[in-house]
């Protein structure tokens, strides 16, 4: 009788459709996509949850695929490999998508390593109807000490290194949730479209933000997004990454994506060069701040804003100079949200 009892209930197990798909997108980082994936293995989840990692191989050249299929031997039926040769991690996330097998779709990164009870603390508010999407703590583990000219006053400051904290209360979020923790319903891509593959990573640019638009774009449309503090991801903080000039790319890149993402800021003052006057104007107050700052945080951080200004000046002007591309981002976006 207790057998048969088992064999019964392998069966139904089977049977059941999958309910929650991890899509997991990397690229010639087969090192620490060992560590995520056996982190991602060593997850606990309810019983009779279903789920599966899909690793979404962007073309790498190193021994990607090697990992995943050990690591896939050693749990079978739970992960699942996928080779994306079009280059671009938006690329990668929307072959991950057209795949996925589950009703809620979960993201994390190659670079990461994930608390035993996050996917089921992220997703398990999703069973309602209240919640389009979620998006869960990401804690930066460091291997030294923070330097002394890296601002701490709010988050913001830190979004190279991909933090994202709002506290412990649970809620409402306001924000885009970050792309290497955050989950929605399946049926949300089908209704709001993809992720813009004009945004995002890929060979040539580090232009990103292609998370932080598909999230607002939920947003914009009127979907509800959750804060699920218990739902953690521990993103360790690369040492090429505490250099000034990483930081300084990073947020010229990410200004430059805002405009992409946004459009150029509209000035009824006009402007010069197709750059609003008024980005002219914040330049040169951010600079002047810059130069009179000593302390080392607080004159980094005026320095940042000082390349974040310049950037959406140079996509202002970029744009001004790339006939129809208005035209052209503004077609790409319907066809990818269509």
């Amino acid at each position: 009788m207790q057998g048969t009892r088992i064999v019964l209930r392998i069966r139904v197990y089977e049977s059941w459709p999958m309910k929650i798909t991890v899509i997991l997108c990397t690229y010639n980082r087969c090192h620490m996509l060992r560590e995520a994936l056996n982190s991602a293995m060593a997850m606990k989840l309810p019983e009779y949850t279903t789920w599966e990692v899909l690793v979404v191989d962007n073309n790498s050249s190193d021994k990607t695929r090697e990992v995943v299929t050990e690591i896939g031997t050693r749990y079978p039926g739970r992960v699942r490999y996928l080779f994306e040769p079009n280059p671009g991690k938006s690329h990668a996330l929307n072959a991950g998508i057209r795949v996925a097998l589950g009703d809620v779709v979960a993201f994390m990164d190659d670079d990461v390593t994930v608390d035993p009870l996050w996917l089921g603390n992220l997703t398990a508010c999703l069973d309602q109807d209240e919640w389009a999407g979620t998006g869960g703590r990401i804690i930066p583990v460091w291997s030294s000490s923070p330097p002394n000219w890296l601002p701490r006053e709010g988050r913001y400051p830190l979004g190279p290194l991909a933090m994202f904290d709002l506290g412990p209360q649970a809620g409402q979020l306001t924000e885009s949730p970050i792309g290497t923790n955050m989950a929605f319903k399946r049926e949300v891509f089908e209704k709001h479209g993809a992720f813009r593959t004009d945004l995002g990573p890929r060979p040539g640019s580090e232009i990103r933000g292609e998370d932080s638009e598909f999230g607002n774009r939920l947003l914009a449309a009127g979907g509800r997004l959750r804060y699920e503090p218990s739902a953690i991801v521990y993103h360790p903080v690369q040492q090429d990454r505490i250099r000034k000039q990483y930081f300084l790319s990073w947020f010229f890149d990410k200004a430059r994506s805002t405009v992409l993402e946004f459009g150029v800021p509209r000035d009824p003052r006009g402007q010069i060069w197709g750059v609003p006057l008024d980005l002219y104007l914040r330049l040169g107050v951010w600079t002047a701040r810059w130069m009179v700052a000593w302390e080392p945080s607080r004159r980094f951080s005026r320095k940042l804003n000082v390349w974040t200004v310049a950037g959406q000046i140079v996509e202002c002007y970029r744009q001004s100079k790339t006939p129809g591309a208005g035209a052209l981002r503004q077609s790409l976006r319907r066809k990818e949200t269509a």
